[in-house]
């Protein structure tokens, strides 16, 4: 028997690669497509793609925010840095200096002045008091003698010290009874202090006249008519109860819950008694 042995063609490679080598003419052949730039048109169209209803509306306000904080920052001055600094153009050395050296005062009361011989400004005389004449001797001029006068300071009703003043104030300054500022060391008299405001006080002043009338109160007719009764006729017509020899009320009491108008018809009275309107709380006007 003869052995049959099969062959591979010999140009098989070859015909494989033919197909590639004609689609890489054919890609050749065809010209290249010209892109073509998007117009304002559809770049607003593709701007519009997620857009929500509030899109403006928050960019308005962002625009808002943003120009509100250039102006805070320019009002404000200094901008921060990593430093803690400022700019040096925003420095100012002097008043810095002179912040240094000055020390914080302690605030304290002015009971008595002593002048040079013993004298207060009261009349009253340290060793040899005299007890004739008017009863009262005219103190001594501030320039008259080499000696400059004492002040008995008071440091928070716990101590009472004998001191004088520092150089930048006058003599003429300090009186009796009035705050001072005095150092912490020497105790010495630096600055005269304007008299202390109690808190209640400020609260009790007259802001402004009231424009309520009693129009403006609803729903308390009767108790309108009863407050006229009490406290107009003894404000506009006292002669009244003169004539009849009796004495007017003294006053009103209104009780209730917040917002029932009790504080708008006070105002009420006052615009039409003319009167002043002081809101005080009632706890502090009977404690004062």
């Amino acid at each position: 028997m003869a052995n049959h042995k099969e062959t591979e063609p010999p140009h098989a490679p070859e015909a494989a690669e033919r197909p590639k080598a004609k689609k890489d003419a054919a890609h050749e052949d065809e010209e290249p497509k010209k892109t073509i730039p998007l117009d304002d048109a559809d770049i607003n169209i593709l701007k519009s793609y997620g857009l929500s209803p509030y899109a403006f509306a928050i960019k308005r306000l962002d625009t808002d925010i943003k120009s509100l904080t250039e102006k805070i920052t320019k009002l404000c001055g200094v901008r921060e840095s990593d430093t803690g600094l400022c700019q040096p153009s925003q420095w100012d050395l002097a008043a810095d200096k002179q912040l240094m050296q000055e020390q914080p005062l302690q605030v304290a009361r002015c009971t008595k002045i002593i002048y040079p011989g013993g004298q207060t400004r009261g009349g009253e005389n340290g060793e040899n008091s005299e007890s004739g004449g008017a009863g009262t001797t005219a103190p001594p001029p501030f320039g008259g003698d080499d000696e400059e006068p004492k002040y008995i300071i008071n440091v928070k009703q716990i101590a009472k010290f004998v001191v004088g003043l520092g150089e930048k104030v006058a003599a003429m300054d300090i009186e009796e009874g009035m705050r001072v500022g005095v150092d912490r060391n020497k105790y010495k008299i630096q600055i005269p202090l304007p008299p202390k405001i109690d808190p209640t006080v400020t609260m009790m002043t007259v802001e402004e006249k009231p424009d309520v009338t009693y129009n403006d109160v609803g729903g308390a007719k009767e108790q309108l008519e009863k407050l006229r009764e009490v406290l107009e006729l003894p404000l506009l017509h006292p002669e009244r109860f003169l004539s009849l020899g009796i004495d007017p009320p003294k006053g009103v009491l209104l009780y209730g819950p917040p917002g029932t108008g009790k504080t708008l018809t006070a105002r009420a009275v006052a615009n039409r008694t003319d009167a002043c309107f002081i809101c005080v709380i009632g706890s502090e006007l009977v404690q004062k």
